[in-house]
């Protein structure tokens, strides 16, 4: 899946160990919610459920840059901005240069965008 010229690899080659480490725990905190498929492009690392993707990384010099597909606006520091993707998805943005942003909190929005992966979107 994906882009065949870029790889999980691509992305991680020449980023920070601090960098590399916030991607390995926001994979950890994804695997908690269930099967994905990865899809690596250029701009990022795509993570598919079985109807559809909902969330993706790629680490940057700086940390690792995030977005995530819920069903509801949310309000916090982490998130450089929210927009709408269909009258009941909006899509989030999020900037993550610390280990202690990836808490239960931000666990919660995973589970949340997961949920969308598997379609719970389509439940309304």
């Amino acid at each position: 899946m994906g882009d065949p010229r870029w790889s999980v690899e691509d992305h991680m080659r020449g980023k920070p160990a601090g960098s590399l480490e916030l991607y390995r725990s926001f994979v950890e905190l994804l695997d908690r919610c269930g099967p994905y498929e990865l899809s690596p492009s250029k701009t990022t690392i795509t993570f598919k459920g079985a109807r559809r993707g909902f969330a993706g990384a790629r680490p940057t010099a700086t940390g690792l840059r995030c977005y995530l597909d819920l069903q509801r606006i949310v309000r916090d520091p982490r998130i450089s901005s929210v927009s709408p993707y269909t009258t009941s998805l909006f899509v989030h943005h999020v900037t993550v240069t610390r280990p202690d942003q990836l808490d239960e909190e931000f666990a919660g929005w995973l589970g949340e965008a997961y949920a969308v992966g598997q379609g719970a979107h389509l439940a309304r």
